[in-house]
């Protein structure tokens, strides 16, 4: 396992802990949004450390390719999912409940569309888009102005919810290129 798979498990050992912070969250006990913001921008910053390092040291692996986008959903999802649910949020600001669902149906098209070209290739080689970047950063951006509680978040959020949308339907097209590719493979040896 190379350093940046390393930080990779190290972001996905974190969601539980940004959980148990949301979960437990009460006006009474504000702190806990602090530790959670903390967890997650530690979090947030290990995404772009691990990627520099695995393209820096030229260690890209098949763990990692499964690990880093793995790690990027549980705490993105996980995040969305307690942070469209708080209700006791100073000032109220929290995501909607669309949001969170808009977020997770791209997630669920993508790792399905995934299974399909996996079972139908037999492998599968995961290349994220432009598109995908700036998603992440937008929805990583919206759960950090959350969690800070900052009256504009919805900006951020709304960027997050398009980019989404419109990264959701670059991996649709991609992936039906290469079914479509494998397919006329398959009927012009």
């Amino acid at each position: 396992m190379n350093i940046a798979n390393k930080i990779s498990t190290f972001r996905i050992l974190n969601v539980p802990f940004l959980i148990a912070c949301l979960i437990y969250y009460s006006p009474e006990k504000d702190f806990l949004r602090f530790i959670a913001l903390g967890i997650f921008s530690l979090a947030a910053l290990s995404d772009a450390i691990d990627g520099y390092i695995a393209r820096k040291t030229k260690t890209k692996s098949s763990a990692g390719q499964i690990l880093d986008p793995l790690a990027d959903k549980l705490l993105l999802i996980s995040a969305f999912i307690f942070l469209s649910n708080i209700k006791n949020f100073p000032q109220a600001i929290y995501f909607p409940l669309w949001v969170t669902l808009i977020v997770i149906s791209r997630d669920i098209m993508i790792l399905l569309g995934a299974l399909v070209i996996f079972i139908v290739r037999q492998k599968i080689d995961i290349q994220p888009s432009k598109w995908g970047k700036f998603t992440t950063t937008f929805q990583m951006s919206s759960v950090i102005a959350v969690l800070l509680q900052w009256e504009f978040s919805f900006l951020l959020w709304t960027l997050a919810v398009l980019f989404t949308i419109i990264s959701g339907i670059d991996y649709i097209k991609r992936g039906v290129r290469l079914l479509y590719a494998l397919d006329s493979h398959r009927n012009n040896p």
